[in-house]
């Protein structure tokens, strides 16, 4: 995709929605944190549902150790792998408190140490609770980027070293979230709804969806 094209792509998503964030509920970086680690192969809907009982009983570290693990799993046991989860949620809490006086580190290097943390998990920390400009790849952005030839490639980490790329800087702060919006209410990936997308005639897809009769 053109340079001129991306600017005008960010631009019109932009207009839409000049305030993205994530649809996760939370309101530390730490409730993020674990907010993220759940919904691996969850939805986020999913994901709110089980913190909106577990977070008023325990929403720190300390206070999940306290809880422990067996009864953390009965707050996430809707969400998918949630016996794995606990387990890392259980072990990341307890270097939180042993070595950042329970707070959440700011460094990815510091966040991919933890259980459970991968890069993607990582970079959604960093830009949505501190504000750095990264660029965590999901299914969608995958998607969305692939289809439209805004930034190909063959998996999650070429398509991110690729947006890192070409992502004009005035836009990067916000371009996930855009990008995970987009691809999960209007580029959807069974049935991408095209004719109303306002990005369409900037896309590379050759298979869009035409408008019903």
């Amino acid at each position: 995709m053109k340079k001129a094209d991306i600017v005008e792509l960010f631009t019109r998503l932009q207009e839409l929605d000049p305030h993205p964030t994530t649809e996760l509920e939370y309101s530390t970086p730490f409730e993020l944190l674990v907010a993220v680690v759940l919904s691996a192969q969850a939805t986020d809907v999913g994901v709110n549902k089980a913190t909106r009982k577990l977070y008023p009983v325990a929403n720190t570290p300390r206070a999940i150790l306290k809880l422990g693990e067996e009864k953390l799993k009965k707050y996430i046991s809707t969400i998918g792998l949630f016996n794995s989860k606990a387990k890392n949620v259980i072990a990341l809490c307890q270097i939180l408190v042993d070595q950042y006086d329970s707070a959440v580190p700011d460094t990815r290097e510091a966040l991919e140490a933890l259980p459970g943390v991968g890069r993607k998990t990582a970079n959604v920390v960093l830009n949505t609770a501190f504000g750095h400009p990264t660029i965590a790849v999901d299914t969608h952005i995958f998607r969305v980027a692939n289809r439209t030839g805004l930034a190909p490639g063959k998996d999650v980490r070429a398509v991110e070293d690729k947006l890192e790329k070409v992502i004009p800087k005035e836009f990067k702060q916000d371009a996930h979230h855009w990008l995970i919006l987009h691809g999960r209410y209007v580029c959807k990936a069974r049935k991408p709804n095209c004719p109303e997308c306002v990005i369409r005639d900037l896309c590379r897809f050759k298979d869009k969806t035409v408008a019903a009769e």
